[in-house]
């Protein structure tokens, strides 16, 4: 490194110096190279986006639709968007509510970063173990993430956490993000949990950030979606990443007000200016004639999740039962490290696992798992993960009993 590139290091933005990649991902692709690895760190579906939805892409491009898309997103998309979310969930939106978004994780950052005043002391409120990613993009729009630790409380924000955490911090508080089916946990919340919670956020005047891009991939409850009761609050995160197999498409939605929409289309336009023009004709499709795409994709998760489980159970792990998504969060008894877990079940057994401390408070000493991978490969992952398990406890013979189990 040259002299002058270490002077303009020091330039670049202090906090965002301070802020380190995604460690998941980072061990993901570490551990890639390993032969024969079976790979279950990632949220990436093993399904292929449907046939009809892969040929409204093709015909897009064939119609020449290879320019720039309104800035906003396609008309056809916004209001497939509201319609779909309209009859799987009862909310009441139209095209004017709708932004489309370079994936989920756009929609994210465009939400936050149009709450927040940099520099004011705001903040965010995050219900922990949550995805990693909301972490450093509170951060980097310049707003300090306030945990909730939701692990004591069967892993769903409970009212009057929520309402001392608000009463605390008082107007700093901007938002509130709600993830469910959540990630790493696999729990999703009843239409109870929601009424609780927003018994209270209808008190405050703060913002709902709520992600719900797993409401397709639910286990015998149906989602109930926050904006149902909060309309006015809630800036509303889904898109087609998992319900339709569309991660690499990138297409997210959000739906605010409109009033809300207009602000946030501000930021969104001028980071991006649009999303692909092909990528949101095929979504359309997904939206207008893949309404029960996911119902197939789905049965096979939760037939992969109950034989996790199953398995984890039977290893002798103390393991979540998953509700939604496809995740499997499992905690590691006192005498497995999670760090050398994870390394040591990848180098030596050929299983990527995730370890959940980069989830927030209540992840530490836990792992996830994905199973959104094939049955074949489950099936040969849990068997290692035996085998590695029985040969770290003959290791540990001077381990009390008890600490073994």
């Amino acid at each position: 490194m040259s002299e002058k590139t270490k002077q303009l290091l020091q330039r670049i933005r202090s906090d965002l110096r301070e802020i380190t990649p995604s460690k998941i991902r980072e061990f993901d692709q570490e551990v890639s190279s390993i032969p024969g690895i079976i790979k279950l760190t990632l949220g990436e579906p093993d399904f292929n986006t449907p046939e009809h939805i892969k040929e409204a892409g093709i015909l897009s491009i064939k119609n020449n639709h290879t320019h720039y898309p309104t800035s906003i997103g396609t008309f056809g998309l916004r209001q497939a968007a509201a319609n779909f979310l309209d009859r799987k969930y009862n909310l009441k939106y139209d095209y004017e509510n709708v932004i489309v978004t370079v994936g989920a994780t756009e929609a994210i950052s465009a939400a936050i970063g149009s709450i927040i005043n940099p520099g004011k002391g705001e903040k965010i409120i995050l219900p922990t173990p949550i995805w990693p990613m909301y972490i450093p993009i509170t951060k980097m729009h310049g707003a300090e993430p306030i945990f909730i630790n939701t692990s004591k409380d069967n892993y769903i924000l409970r009212p009057q956490r929520l309402k001392a955490a608000l009463d605390k911090y008082g107007d700093q508080v901007k938002g509130v993000i709600l993830n469910f089916p959540a990630n790493p946990t696999g729990i999703t919340y009843s239409r109870k949990d929601v009424q609780a919670i927003v018994t209270v956020l209808q008190g405050y005047n703060v913002f709902v950030i709520s992600d719900e891009i797993y409401s397709e991939l639910t286990y015998g409850k149906k989602h109930v979606s926050v904006a149902e009761y909060l309309p006015d609050q809630t800036i509303l995160i889904n898109g087609v990443s998992k319900s339709h197999a569309m991660t690499g498409w990138r297409i997210g939605i959000i739906c605010a007000p409109k009033v809300i929409v207009k602000e946030i289309f501000k930021l969104h336009q001028f980071s991006v200016t649009t999303a692909t023009y092909a990528a949101q004709d095929a979504a359309q499709e997904a939206f207008e004639n893949g309404f029960n795409d996911s119902q197939a994709m789905k049965a096979q998760y939760q037939q992969r999740g109950s034989f996790v489980y199953q398995e984890l159970k039977a290893i002798g792990f103390e393991v979540l039962k998953p509700q939604g998504a496809f995740y499997i969060f499992f905690k590691l008894p006192t005498w497995l490290n999670e760090d050398e877990f994870c390394h040591e079940l990848a180098y030596d057994y050929q299983v990527a696992v995730a370890g959940c401390t980069p989830f927030g408070p209540g992840g530490e000493g836990h792992i996830r798992i994905s199973y959104a991978s094939s049955m074949k490969n489950l099936k040969a992952a849990m068997k290692r993960m035996k085998e590695y398990v029985a040969e770290k406890r003959n290791r540990s013979v001077l381990l009390i009993p008890s600490q073994l189990r």
